[in-house]
This record gives C-alpha cells, structure tokens and sequence, in this order.
C-alpha cells in the first residue's frame, strides 16, 4: 500500500522527523484559506499522486501569496498529471500539499528499504539527493551507500554508513538519528519502503523531509486497523478528505451508501455491528472506529461527519467501554456535536461496559432525546425502525 506524501509526512512527523508546515486541500478555494491560516512568505503547491518527478511535469509549483496559491490549485485539481513515472495516461490530481517552501543548502538522500530475499531492512544514504537519484545512481554506482542492517540494527550499524557520505560532524549525528527514527518506523509500520528524497540540510544544521514516501506491506495490514481509513483516502477512486480528516482525529471511518449512521468504538465491534444492521433491514451509512486515545472533541467530529451527511435518518450508537475508552467520553462528543448540529435526527443508544449508565445518564443531562437499546440485536432494529420513521 502506497501512501500519498502528506500522509507519509503525517506518519514519520510521529517519530520525530522534521517536515514543512503544511495542509492538504482539495479545491481552489480550500487551498487560498490554507494558505491564509499557515501565513506563511513562501508557498509550494504540490499535486499529491503516486508517483516521482513532478516537478518536470508541473505537479510541484512555487506560489508568492495565497491568491497565487488558489490559481495554481486550480490549474492541478481535476486534471490528470503525468510524469515519467505515471506513463502518458498519467494519474488524476483530487488533493493538493500546500506547504512552506524551505530554503535549504544541501540535499541528501535516505532510505530504508526491505530486501525481502534476504528478510532484513537496507539503510540507503547519499550526499546528493534530489531529482533523477536513480538515473545518476546507474551511472555513478558509489553515489548511494547501501548498508544491510541487522535484526536490532545497532548504533555502530548506523554511524558506520553515514560516516561513508562525508558529512560534518554535527550533520552526521542528526542524520544518524534522523536513521535510528525511520528503522523504528519501518518495523512498527510494516513498512517495505521509506523513503526521504530530498531531505535538506539547512545552513542551521536542521533535517528537514521535503518529500517523503511510504509503502506499507499489505499483508501486514490486519495489524494496523489504524491504517484503514489511510488505505481508503490513498488507494480508492473514490476517496474523500472526510475519512482523512477522521483520521486526524483518532478516528477511522468510510463513507458508505446506506441512511443509518454508525458510532462505534473498535473495529472487530464496527464490523458485527454493520452486519446486524443488514440482517435487521437495514442500510449503514458509515464504517467507524473511535480509536482508544480518542478525545471527546475528537468524537464530536466524528458524529459531526455523520450529522452532516444528508442521506443519514437515524444513528445507532453502540458503544463498549474500555480501560481506555470509557461509554462517557464518547457521550459527551456526542452531547458536544449535538450542540453543533444542523438538524435533529433519531439517536438509539446502547452503552455497555466502563461508566456505561454514567453515560447514559450524562447524555440525558445534555438535553439529548434517544432510545436505549438493551443488546445489539435491539438497537439494529430499533434503529432500522426509527431510519423508516424518518423517511428513509
């Protein structure tokens, strides 16, 4: 699984790599307000696909203002972008990467690579990062060093391959760092590449990831439910900047094409509750997973993306409280989003486990008007019911 370069950013900025401050957006005018709110002097409008060398295609453009950004959005999005990577039918451009433009003295090179044959990861480093690495790689072999790294991948590992591109010394302990940060993330993400090209060395001694790249093992995937709303945004056609925001917000969730919204807290709970919903008549308009460090605002925008979704006439609130999540955080999000709504819609509620009559009584307290669900089996039909009430 690829991963779009905004979302590699968000990624590896988890562990501590330095990246450019910047937001994605997906029309003209969401790009001008982006701009308006990084306030930045400088801008850098790129097309976010999967694929290299975009600046030669005119994927990556620099803009003075954010009137300037706006246009230049408006001349990526919807259209196709093909580079020597993408082939002639190029790849279509739904978000652009608005970011600060970083004036930086050198480029570099890193990568962490899995070479599956021998089942360990390879550190990659070069002094000369930037465009066209592989083509001048095949004519100059001893550009990039390329290091084996054993299973622990021990310190001396790492200061013996950057000790190999002649860098000063204070610049070769960052990027050691910068190395021991991306072997982490490789193992913990299952990742099959990283990959930060170009990565700038500044003339304050600062790395910075100017672009970066993430492939993920796909076979991996069962372990990092967290990952699923990423894989929705980066892989679909259909993709939207709905499951993207969630994701910034502790949460995964799909759009889907039913009327019945979903809140729902662990993904093996999401899944059985969306069958239940379906053997009970119904149709979800919705997958969601409200992850365990999701705070109650963050549950607010989660609801708040099902308020808003027109198609949706009810709302099953299933609910297990956990050591780490307990049933009133997740109530008082949705007594918070409720405040916040457009328009009123049938809530059936079933809370089960930690603070579970707690929230039920809080959510009461809030003014909020619902049915109780004694099981899930009830609260599928209670809410296929309340659904057909509402028209749907």
């Amino acid at each position: 699984m690829n991963l779009l370069e905004f979302q590699a950013k968000e990624l590896l900025s988890r562990y501590g790599v330095a990246i450019p401050r910047g937001r994605v957006a997906g029309a003209p005018d969401d790009a001008e307000r982006v701009a308006v709110r990084l306030g930045l002097s400088r801008f850098i409008v790129k097309a976010q696909v999967h694929a290299g060398d975009r600046m030669a295609a005119g994927g990556i453009r620099f803009a003075a203002d954010p009137i300037a950004v706006r246009a230049v959005a408006d001349g990526m999005l919807g259209r196709r972008l093909a580079t020597s990577q993408t082939g002639p039918q190029g790849q279509p451009v739904r978000w652009v990467y608005i970011e600060e433009q970083v004036i930086d003295a050198r480029h570099l090179y890193i990568a962490i690579l899995l070479d599956e044959e021998a089942g360990r990861l390879v550190l990659m480093l070069a002094a000369e990062g930037g465009d066209d690495i592989e083509e001048r790689a095949r004519t100059r072999p001893d550009l990039v060093v390329r290091v084996p790294l054993s299973a622990d991948a021990g310190n001396s590992e790492i200061a013996g391959a950057v000790a190999r591109i002649g860098l000063p010394e204070a610049a070769a302990r960052a990027l050691e760092r910068l190395a021991r940060a991306l072997v982490t993330a490789a193992h913990e993400l299952d990742a099959v590449m990283i990959e930060i090209n170009p990565l700038a060395l500044t003339s304050d001694g600062r790395l910075i990831a100017l672009d970066a790249k993430i492939a993920l093992d796909d076979n991996a995937l069962f372990r990092h439910p967290e990952l699923a709303a990423l894989h929705h945004v980066s892989e679909t056609e259909d993709g939207d900047l709905e499951a993207l925001e969630a994701q910034r917000h502790q949460i995964n969730y799909v759009r889907l094409d039913g009327n019945i919204g979903v809140v729902v807290n662990g993904a093996g709970l999401a899944l059985a509750t969306l069958d239940l919903l379906t053997e009970a008549g119904g149709r979800p308009a919705n997958f969601m997973d409200i992850r365990t460090t999701a705070s109650s605002l963050d549950i607010a925008h989660g609801f708040g993306l099902i308020a808003g979704n027109e198609r949706v006439r009810a709302v099953l609130i299933n609910i297990h409280g956990g050591g780490m999540q307990r049933c009133d955080t997740v109530a008082e999000g949705i007594a918070v989003a409720l405040r916040r709504a457009q328009r009123p819609l049938p809530l059936v509620v079933r809370f089960a486990g930690n603070n579970a009559d707690f929230a039920t009584t809080r959510l009461a307290d809030s003014g909020a008007s619902f049915e109780t669900a004694t099981n899930m089996w009830d609260g599928a039909q209670r809410a296929v019911a309340a659904a057909l009430r509402g028209g749907g």
